[in-house]
């Protein structure tokens, strides 16, 4: 027979809790996960793997190109808003690394943010 929420909670009383025994059971205790920790910590020691790149770090790159990139683009490479990328550009950019941060409209009428390489950082 099926037993249902309402039957456990007649059998059990309306207002314990139940004892999940097995959950508990299942959740390893803190020194176990810290063994676990060290021990992946100790295989990846000998290895040095690449860290990935930051979304600071893609922007940036887009921004050493000779065109440079426009919002959009940055758009599209980390995922953000525009109101995002533009207060990036310029708190992070310009303010917090100090970097001398060009802003273009070309030909086509789209504007395009660069790097100046000629210009020395802040």
């Amino acid at each position: 027979m099926r037993t249902t929420e309402t039957d456990q909670a007649a059998s059990t009383g309306a207002g314990e809790p139940e004892n999940n025994s097995l959950q508990a059971a299942a959740t390893p205790s803190k020194r176990v996960r810290r063994q676990a920790a060290g021990h992946a910590e100790v295989a990846n020691k000998g290895k040095n793997p690449k860290p990935a790149d930051t979304k600071t770090d893609t922007v940036l790159k887009k921004l050493r190109l000779a065109k440079g990139a426009t919002i959009e683009a940055l758009m599209e490479a980390t995922g953000w808003q525009p109101h995002s990328v533009r207060g990036f550009l310029s708190g992070t950019v310009k303010k917090k690394l100090g970097f001398p941060l060009l802003s273009e409209v070309g030909k086509d009428g789209v504007r395009r943010y660069r790097l100046d390489s000629k210009a020395k950082a802040v």
